[in-house]
């Protein structure tokens, strides 16, 4: 694995597409849907980016989010704006001249990369001093900037990841959310030797459950309601998946560990039942690390987090870049397998129909073919 390229080149030939128009699935209208797949333009990329024909782009959390016209990121969506952000792509031009670019090397047209969601503004006091994936100017495609449910997506060359050859682009796809749950796993304490539980199962913490499985825990608990994902979270490594609604978590992984609970508990439910049973669930002086994104405010018991004095980390994106370099090689090393949680690949034409899989909960993660 290589590092980050930075400095500039000369010009590069920019090479368009010969249609300058494209199939892209947008938010148009506020409140819940609002989607609608169209024609857009194809933007030449300007000083520091690329254009990158799309082959693959998942459908995360956030999405959901702007599909339901909830949270701070559904309110700062301008319409219309092409959604997504997961996703892997072959470079196709080049702007005039070349920022920085990571992975195997600087990025070239033929490249087969995937991105960073985070576009930091690389000036303020969290990225001068190592901490970009804080940055408080953060802008993000899909979200500032059109995305990539697309069939191509302009965005600044300082956010790739350039991929080795042959890397299975569906797969590749999935690096950027693998890179939360890596970063997660390696916070704090750690996993290694410990008891940890997954609470919740969305995409991202089925990816949990394998990483911390890949990084030596002791026992990994799952909790999650839907059937499919408990199912799943035994597919990725969990040694039980337990059902919320049907029994207590917090007995079971008492049980499970003779009274001691959790060294360590992943928070991914973002609501107020899940908070509670998470800081029911963690041992003395265990950790919490705190990886979900509530759409409203909750109340919150200190008292809870007073009588086991849990240490909480609030996780949030991947470290730049230090969180990819250890991520990535983990899929192309094929050292954990993320086909199970890429339960679906539904066409950019029937995009919308990738968000009403997962509201039925029939879907763990769609991936949206662009190409």
């Amino acid at each position: 694995m290589g590092g980050c390229g930075q400095g500039r080149r000369p010009p590069a030939t920019i090479t368009i597409p010969e249609r300058q128009m494209m199939l892209a699935l947008n938010k148009v209208q506020p409140g819940v849907n609002g989607l609608a797949v169209m024609e857009r333009d194809i933007r030449e990329p300007g000083a520091g980016e690329m254009l990158v024909k799309v082959h693959a782009a998942g459908v995360c959390g956030t999405d959901m989010q702007i599909y339901q016209g909830s949270g701070a990121f559904a309110q700062r969506v301008k319409l219309p704006t092409t959604l997504g952000h997961e996703m892997c792509g072959t470079v196709v031009a080049l702007g005039p001249e070349v920022i920085g670019s990571h992975g195997t090397g600087r990025v070239k047209v033929g490249d087969v990369v995937s991105l960073e969601s985070h576009i930091p503004c690389w000036n303020c006091k969290t990225c001068r001093t190592g901490r970009a994936h804080v940055c408080t100017n953060t802008k993000y495609p899909g979200i500032d900037i059109d995305g990539t449910f697309a069939e191509y997506v302009t965005v600044p060359t300082s956010i790739a990841w350039v991929n080795p050859p042959g890397v299975a682009k569906e797969m590749a796809a999935l690096l950027e959310p693998l890179g939360i749950a890596v970063h997660a796993a390696l916070e704090g304490s750690g996993v290694s030797g410990q008891t940890v539980v997954v609470n919740g199962c969305g995409p991202i913490g089925l990816m949990n459950i394998a990483v911390a499985r890949y990084f030596g825990a002791r026992r990994v608990i799952a909790v999650d309601p839907n059937p499919k994902r408990r199912q799943t979270a035994l597919a990725m490594g969990a040694d039980r998946a337990i059902d919320p609604v049907a029994e207590s978590p917090v007995n079971v992984v008492r049980d499970m560990t003779n009274g001691e609970l959790a060294d360590v508990v992943f928070e991914y439910t973002g609501s107020h039942d899940g908070v509670r049973n998470c800081f029911a669930m963690v041992g003395s002086l265990g950790d919490v690390r705190w990886c979900a994104t509530p759409t409203k405010p909750m109340e919150f018991d200190f008292g809870a987090w007073r009588k086991s004095r849990p240490t909480i980390y609030n996780i949030h994106g991947r470290r730049l870049w230090d969180t990819w370099e250890i991520a990535a090689p983990l899929v192309y090393d094929n050292k954990i397998d993320l086909r199970p949680i890429a339960s679906h690949q539904i066409p950019l034409s029937e995009g919308t129909r990738a968000f009403e899989l997962i509201l039925s909960g029939d879907a763990v993660k769609p991936l949206i073919l662009c190409s």
